[in-house]
């Protein structure tokens, strides 16, 4: 069975993407402005999290509905978007840290004052998230270059690396 990305599904999963993403950054932002409340804080971030995590699905699903990763040439797409991945990753393990920090620091204590490691790491973890948003777009709007869903070029490619690696 494969899975073939059809323009009308890749505009679906385009948009579900950009949305995750929109509200990555929403919550980004409002979670300032709702340092008040620790409960409405605590439902914003798992909100958050659980975008990052359904994000990266969907960039996953893509990945998998290619013919390079059908074909079994996954080192292909891990060569082209790890990058991505590992910014992804990266993301996700530092927005975790500082959304615990935070309600730790905070639960009991809403006059709490930022200490300077939690600065850097907020500050790492803002500074980060715009990577995240433009290598993420980047690879969600990449994954649809039509090379990946065809043979034609990729069985010369193979062909190629094969031939190479003989007369090695």
């Amino acid at each position: 069975i494969t899975m073939k990305l059809t323009t009308g599904r890749y505009t679906i999963i385009l948009s579900a993407q950009t949305l995750l993403l929109i509200i990555d950054w929403g919550i980004n932002v409002s979670s300032l402005l709702t340092r008040e409340n620790n409960a409405i804080m605590l439902i914003l971030f798992i909100v958050q999290d659980a975008c990052l995590i359904l994000a990266l699905s969907a960039l996953l699903l893509t990945f998998f509905s290619t013919y390079v990763f059908q074909t079994g040439l996954v080192y292909l797409l891990y060569e082209r978007f790890r990058t991505t991945l590992l910014v992804c990753m990266a993301y996700f393990v530092l927005t975790t840290i500082v959304h615990i920090w935070s309600l730790v620091a905070r639960w009991n204590n809403l006059k709490h004052s930022w200490t300077t490691p939690f600065l850097i790491v907020f500050i790492l973890q803002r500074f980060l998230a715009t990577i995240y948003y433009y290598y993420y777009k980047r690879a969600a709007l990449r994954i649809s270059d039509p090379r990946f869903y065809e043979d034609i070029e990729l069985e010369q490619n193979k062909i190629h690396q094969l031939n190479g690696q003989a007369t090695q």
